[in-house]
């Protein structure tokens, strides 16, 4: 065999190792979202809203402009002084965009008692994709091509196309350095900027550890365009505490730097000052543009996230949960 040939052969044996384990995780991830789910929509409320439906609303006085096939003859007979329109609930499919930073830094987790980000990143997108395709609305990905998912099937879509936008097992670490030393995995945890209906719902879900500017430009860029929207950032406990003491070695995820430090509880003041101050930065973002900001860490509940989520999608809120 020539070295060609056992390089695809060990090319070919890495991806069916992957494929195997993405397809072993598939169904425990979709049950754990599915049951995320199903905690919080049992303490949802219908959102009612008037729109174009088949379940009736509520009545309302007729107004300047409004079409008179929406009029309510009976209803309207039953008050001789004016006319009455009839509301239905909003059934249209409004589309949701989700993305997830598929970078390396989010395979980390301090703790074998804790999730890694990215577990806890996919669970929360697909429950909220359970949500969202159960009120009827579009769930997409951005930077995938394709158009948003609707229906029953949509949430398992979402999490196939998730799991596989991940780095592969054998992919370097330090592929995203270019001839110069120079580090550009950044660009896998910046949100790209697609292409997506006018007013639609967009969420991150990321650490940030990346250049904020890369984040405000696509918040911007989707914000303009007239999208509303959430920043989840999703961090272990140990990444905002810093509780480490004495000789610590620390391992970028996203290559083979490390870093060893003989006294790193020294570090913790200027770390936790520095760790602030990017997430002031995030949360500066989300007033500019009206979006939402949330703060999770690993080891609270993801049903309290996602409550917090789903409620304020379109709110302009600041949520730690």
């Amino acid at each position: 065999m020539t070295p060609a040939q056992e390089a695809n052969t060990s090319r070919t044996l890495a991806v069916r190792h992957d494929a195997e384990e993405a397809s072993a995780l598939f169904p425990a991830l979709l049950i754990k979202a599915e049951r995320i789910a199903q905690t919080v929509a049992a303490g949802l409320h219908g959102r009612r809203r008037a729109g174009p439906g088949e379940t009736f609303w509520q009545h309302r006085p007729y107004a300047f402009g409004d079409p008179v096939s929406a009029i309510d003859w009976r209803q309207s007979a039953r008050a001789a002084d004016r006319l009455y329109i009839r509301q239905n609930e909003w059934e249209a499919a409004a589309a949701v965009y989700l993305w997830r930073d598929p970078s390396r830094s989010l395979d980390y987790a301090s703790s074998q008692d804790l999730p890694a980000k990215g577990r806890r990143a996919d669970i929360l997108a697909t429950a909220l994709a359970i949500l969202l395709s159960r009120a009827g609305e579009r769930v997409g990905l951005l930077g995938a091509g394709r158009r948003p998912y609707q229906g029953r099937t949509a949430p398992a879509r979402i999490l196939e196309a998730l799991i596989a936008q991940r780095p592969s097992a054998d992919a370097p670490r330090d592929a995203h350095r270019d001839a110069h030393g120079d580090a550009h995995g950044a660009d896998l945890s910046a949100p790209p900027v697609a292409q997506v209906a006018r007013g639609a719902r967009i969420v991150f879900f990321s650490d940030f550890f990346t250049d904020p500017a890369r984040i405000e430009a696509a918040a911007l860029a989707y914000a303009n365009e007239g999208a509303t929207g959430a920043l989840v950032q999703i961090c272990d406990p140990a990444e905002e505490a810093f509780p480490f003491e004495g000789r610590v070695e620390f391992r970028d995820m996203e290559s083979a730097d490390r870093l060893v430090f003989g006294e790193t509880g020294s570090l913790r003041r200027a770390y936790r000052e520095k760790f602030n101050a990017h997430r002031a930065s995030l949360e500066a973002l989300a007033r500019k543009t009206g979006w939402t900001f949330l703060a999770h860490h690993t080891d609270r509940p993801a049903q309290t996230a996602l409550l917090s989520l789903f409620t304020a999608l379109g709110d302009a809120r600041l949520w730690t949960a």
